[in-house]
């Protein structure tokens, strides 16, 4: 307690008898749990469903923009404040990803507005495929004419715009808080790359599914001093792809949301996805599919919830690290010739952009920055937040290191390629021991439309370091943010 509170203690102490004792017992109490460290946490919200025709993100099969709605879209903030006064802000987006250029202006916005600096801010996209393509993003794979980009451009700009007001109302609505951290488990992630599709039913009813898989369900709880509750941040490893088809939606992860916003109304439900990169939610393409798979989430996150769970002591660390990460191959002339004609409109796309910038002189980027976050919550939970899509050896892996209740997102602050482990790297380069391999440790640099055919083999060696380098920060201790690229 203030010393305040003490001076009112020992005043109702004086000469008073046993009843007034016991009410003197009572109101320190009450003094001790108003005055004690806590918590403070604050959510706001904002509609981003496109209301024009815009061009949809995630698939290159499809042939025209959007043409209605199943849900909503959303950005959802969560701000949190220790007892030190450290804040920080977490927002979850229906977008398949956020861009290093969204993330920056975020940054500086919100550095201007409230003195946080980038370690302090995360922006987890939920990677719906049912999503508005985002201006910078993933050009390469959509058949855009001027005028789609234009509309994509002020649709960007809108959403900038909307993420730094959501986040602004969640700082500015900070209030007592308390938080506590569990887990759950939902079962309907399946390893793509280890289970062809058409198997898949065959290979669940016989209980012969393959591959590494992530089932883990984080929940992190706020709660509001009256004990209702406030906020819950779950997350889970599993694309969030359910649905290919023409009208907006937040796919499983949106009807998961959705279904613990509607059993809890004065609570905001925000989701990040885990390291799915090489997982699906199998069976799919059927709506009621992805709405029972959100039910299974949001059944998941509701069992954590009615489980006890220790508060988390208000103490809040937060770190982020700009790891270089050195591409592999750049393609020859002679290949992006070749690809140029070729019968894949994407890779024709890619090629003819890449041979354009070779014979104008500029030459290809040879690294790229990637990011790798990690917050602390009450001097044990820890959530280590990565760009990209990782593959999900990087949640088993990060598990393995620092306890198998860590949390790992993926999709964090910008979504520029996959993320393979050195497995998955090494599986996709030629020859390929399986024909359905190739795509999440080569092949999807073309479609994110950088200049090489994969990372370079030093990938995991170098991630592994920027993660260890933000997880070995002294607890308690608050962290300068570093912006320069660190190599093992």
């Amino acid at each position: 307690p203030g010393r305040g509170a003490k001076r009112r203690l020992s005043i109702v102490n004086l000469r008073i008898g046993i009843p007034g004792m016991a009410l003197a017992a009572a109101l320190a109490g009450t003094l001790l749990a108003a005055e004690s460290p806590t918590w403070k946490a604050g959510t706001a919200r904002a509609n981003i469903t496109p209301t024009q025709p815009l061009w949809m993100a995630g698939y290159a099969s499809r042939t025209n923009p959007a043409t209605g709605k199943e849900m909503d879209l959303w950005i959802k903030a969560l701000a949190l404040e220790d007892a030190r006064g450290h804040r920080a802000v977490i927002l979850s987006g229906d977008v398949l990803g956020f861009t290093r250029t969204l993330h920056q202006r975020t940054c500086a916005a919100l550095k201007q507005r409230f003195a946080l600096e980038p370690d302090q801010v995360l922006l987890a996209a939920s990677h719906t495929h049912s999503g508005p393509v985002l201006a910078g993003a993933l050009y390469d794979i959509y058949p855009l004419d001027a005028a789609q980009k234009d509309l994509i451009e002020k649709y960007t700009a809108d959403l900038e715009a909307r993420i730094v007001q959501t986040a602004s109302a969640a700082l500015t609505a900070l209030a007592p808080a308390r938080l506590t951290a569990g887990q759950g488990v939902a079962g309907f992630a399946v390893n793509r790359r280890n289970n062809p599709e058409p198997e898949v039913p065959r290979r669940l009813a016989d209980g012969t599914l393959q591959g590494p898989v992530d089932h883990a369900v984080p929940v992190l709880a706020v709660y509001a001093p009256d004990g209702g509750l406030k906020a819950v941040l779950f997350g889970y490893a599993c694309h969030n792809t359910v649905m290919d088809y023409y009208r907006w939606s937040g796919d499983y992860a949106g009807f998961a949301q959705r279904a613990l916003e509607r059993s809890h109304p004065e609570a905001t439900a925000l989701f990040f996805i885990g390291c799915g990169g090489d997982q699906n939610p199998l069976p799919r393409h059927q709506l009621e599919q992805a709405e029972r798979y959100g039910l299974m989430l949001a059944a998941a996150v509701e069992e954590t919830l009615r489980t006890p769970a220790p508060t988390l002591s208000p103490r809040l660390e937060t770190a982020l690290e700009m790891v270089e990460l050195n591409l592999g191959p750049a393609p020859t002339e002679a290949e992006l010739e070749k690809l140029a004609a070729d019968s894949t409109p994407y890779q024709r796309r890619w090629a003819t952009r890449l041979l354009a910038d070779l014979k104008a002189g500029r030459p290809f980027i040879r690294t790229y920055p990637f990011p790798v976050q990690a917050w602390r919550l009450g001097g044990q939970q820890a959530l280590i937040a990565l760009g990209g899509e990782p593959v999900v050896d990087w949640a088993l892996l990060c598990k393995q290191q620092f306890g198998p209740r860590t949390w790992v997102a993926g999709y964090c602050n910008d979504v520029m390629n996959y993320l393979p482990s050195q497995r998955v790297l090494q599986e996709d380069k030629p020859p390929l021991a399986q024909p359905r391999w190739g795509y999440e440790g080569a092949l999807a640099t073309i479609v994110y439309g950088l200049p090489a055919w994969r990372w370079a083999d030093d990938v995991e060696e170098r991630v592994t370091a920027g993660i260890r380098h933000v997880m070995a920060w002294p607890p308690g201790v608050s962290r300068p943010h570093r912006a320069e690229p660190q190599t093992p």
